[in-house]
């Protein structure tokens, strides 16, 4: 059945197993990073916006500006600006190691305000609570913060990463390797249409995956 449906696949099975095996790779790794420098983002943004524990107007007004300016651009049009300074910091701009750091760049201001919205819902009466207590602003985000938005941080990342897949996707279109450089090379420019069809049902499955296992997770940690 599959030679019947799917005949060009069995020859490029090697290509498509290597392709997959660099796109989770690519969103492994990236979304690491990406989670390293974008949830401490987020939080500092959340207790320096107006009313919160680190109120601070004028940054969080120059956080926020850079944030959304960057999460604006194409990720097509930022990975190609990126192009020269992924060159000098990885040796490469195309293939696996080209993709990680604009894939990080792209990814960091995306998950740093799924943070900041996520930890809104977080009432501001419990922070008060601990704050006449004597809890420090760092103990308050160790403490509450961090322990009572754990769900939604979750549901962030897991936002986050799936969009990570698809900024991936499009960094095959300028030679980055993965899925995405998978069926543009066979599906697109090679004109094997069950090429495109089996990658467009990889992604998808890969979608599902990381939806599930975040919904689960954030519903564990919420009960």
């Amino acid at each position: 059945m599959i030679s019947v449906y799917f005949p060009n696949i069995i020859d490029l099975f090697p290509e498509l197993i290597s392709s997959l095996w660099e796109t989770i790779l690519m969103i492994t790794i990236s979304g690491f990073f990406s989670t390293l420098f974008g949830l401490p983002l987020g939080i500092i943004m959340l207790v320096t916006s107006k009313g919160h524990i680190l109120e601070n107007p004028k940054l969080y007004s120059v956080l926020s500006k850079i944030v959304n300016a960057l999460r604006s651009i194409p990720a097509i049009i930022l990975f190609t600006a990126l192009t020269g300074i992924t060159r000098f910091i990885m040796g490469t701009s195309i293939g696996l190691k080209g993709s990680l750091f604009p894939l990080t760049i792209a990814c960091i201001p995306f998950l740093a305000k799924q943070i900041e919205l996520a930890l809104y819902s977080i009432d501001l009466g419990v922070i008060e609570a601990y704050t006449s207590m004597g809890f420090s602003p760092f103990q308050i985000i160790l403490k509450v913060i961090l322990i009572e938005g754990l769900g939604g941080i979750i549901n962030a990342i897991t936002v986050s990463l799936v969009s990570l897949l698809s900024f991936s996707a499009i960094a095959g279109s300028v030679g980055s390797g993965g899925l995405g450089y998978f069926a543009i090379r066979y599906g697109y420019q090679g004109f094997k249409q069950d090429a495109m069809i089996v990658t467009v049902i990889i992604i998808l499955l890969i979608v599902y995956f990381i939806q599930a296992a975040g919904d689960f997770l954030a519903r564990k940690v919420t009960h």
